[in-house]
């Protein structure tokens, strides 16, 4: 009897004292699981090919069951939204079911509803247990009335814990020129796209047939496209990353080589309070002087500032043109310890760096403690485009462009080009 009482401390023992920072407990069959091997990824982790390919994939979120749904960008098989299941235990989506009319963006998972945006509205479907489909019938639209554009229109969404939904409503310019994209014309001063565009708009999460300039709040300013947001709980603050404005060699070459327009300007890491106003059309960040400078459109010569010391500063800032299209803070614990409250961004890779080599085509990892950035940024995962060097971004296989994070711990990656799925385990 002793000996039984003192095995049976011991285990009680062992399992208090398990290292609750760095495992989570994952309920897993005794399934061998099939490797992708094309992605690199940091050591110790491992991918597995949910989906070969759904479709045109964008933003991505995963149910508490570890159902997976996923945006398109466009219709596929019927549907703008595309459900996976996996019942087998080896990962792969064995039921696929496609439904909705929405093509878009955003996706996410708030309060048992499960959200989704086309370019000009939110909607809302309910969730019931054991159904991996919501009906299309229950659907009802949370936001609309934003504006028709043809540049930056897709409408991602984060939400916070007060029951508010932050749209991005991106500009439908380059950097609000008097003629678009044409050499050497001067900006719009004051920017009217600035008025219902170029920023994030809060909402009720929860109230049906909101218009965007009847019932929206203005919360952040002058950001020109944010696809990439994410609400953080930690510190209770909204996050965004910018994509830069294109182009500054082509549209004023006297004042920018080739190389200047490779790195410039970057892409800005945002911590967005309310009220906040990031500077776009007149300014942008430049991560080699450390500082907002002034556009050229409204006078700038890359180093002069004016205007652009009043406006927010990023809390952190990488290379030009690698089009950030989306961020997550890591909250699980089967990663590492380290990982636990640091940022995932999904960099869906550059069109804008000719002549030179094409870069992005992967997902980093930023180390955070609260709203700081702790250390340099790393690849977490990279190896998606399928060829070494990127000429043109027409060559890649695949883009990542969702993440999300599952119930398990696990990171979920979404590929643009075909639609493929990935599920990021670690196996340290």
């Amino acid at each position: 009897m002793r000996y039984i009482l003192s095995l049976l401390l011991l285990c009680v023992s062992l399992w208090m004292c398990k290292d609750e920072a760095t495992t989570d407990i994952i309920d897993t069959p005794d399934v061998k699981l099939e490797y992708d091997e094309s992605l690199e990824l940091q050591e110790d982790f491992k991918a597995v090919l949910v989906s070969d390919g759904v479709g045109r994939a964008r933003h991505i979120t995963v149910r508490d069951n570890g159902d997976v749904y996923v945006q398109l960008q466009r219709k596929n098989k019927g549907g703008g939204i595309v459900a996976l299941r996996d019942t087998t235990g080896d990962v792969k989506a064995d039921i696929v079911r496609y439904f909705g009319d929405t093509e878009g963006t955003g996706i996410g998972i708030h309060n048992n509803f499960l959200y989704a945006s086309s370019d000009e509205a939110v909607f809302r479907y309910p969730l019931t247990e054991g159904e991996l489909v919501p009906s299309d019938d229950e659907r009802i639209q949370i936001v609309g009335g934003f504006p028709r554009q043809n540049q930056h229109a897709s409408k991602s969404f984060a939400f916070d814990k007060e029951g508010h939904i932050y749209v991005n409503v991106g500009a439908p310019s380059n950097a609000c020129m008097r003629q678009a994209r044409t050499a050497g014309s001067p900006g719009l001063d004051p920017c009217p796209q600035l008025d219902w565009q170029a920023g994030i708009w809060r909402f009720d999460a929860n109230k049906a047939a909101q218009q965007q300039q009847r019932d929206g709040y203005r919360y952040a300013t002058g950001i020109r496209n944010a696809v990439g947001l994410a609400w953080n709980d930690n510190t209770n603050r909204l996050f965004v990353m910018q994509h830069g404005r294109d182009q500054l060699n082509d549209m004023f070459p006297d004042l920018f080589t080739a190389e200047d327009n490779r790195e410039l300007p970057s892409e800005e890491l945002l911590s967005v309070p309310e009220g906040a106003d990031f500077g776009w059309p007149y300014c942008y960040f430049d991560h080699l002087k450390g500082k907002k400078v002034l556009a050229p459109e409204y006078g700038g010569d890359g180093d002069e500032q004016g205007r652009c010391t009043e406006v927010r500063q990023p809390t952190f800032a990488f290379p030009g043109h690698l089009a950030p299209n989306a961020m997550l803070f890591y909250t699980g614990n089967q990663f590492p310890a380290r990982y636990k409250n640091g940022a995932f961004i999904a960099f869906h890779g550059s069109w804008n760096r000719g002549p030179f080599e094409q870069k992005g085509y992967f997902v980093v990892f930023v180390p955070m403690e609260g709203e700081r950035v702790t250390g340099e940024w790393e690849v977490f995962a990279t190896g998606f485009a399928g060829i070494e060097k990127v000429e043109s971004s027409r060559d890649a296989k695949a883009r990542p462009t969702g993440l999300a994070q599952g119930p398990d711990g696990a990171l979920y990656v979404s590929d643009s080009v075909e639609g493929k799925i990935w599920k990021i385990i670690y196996e340290g």
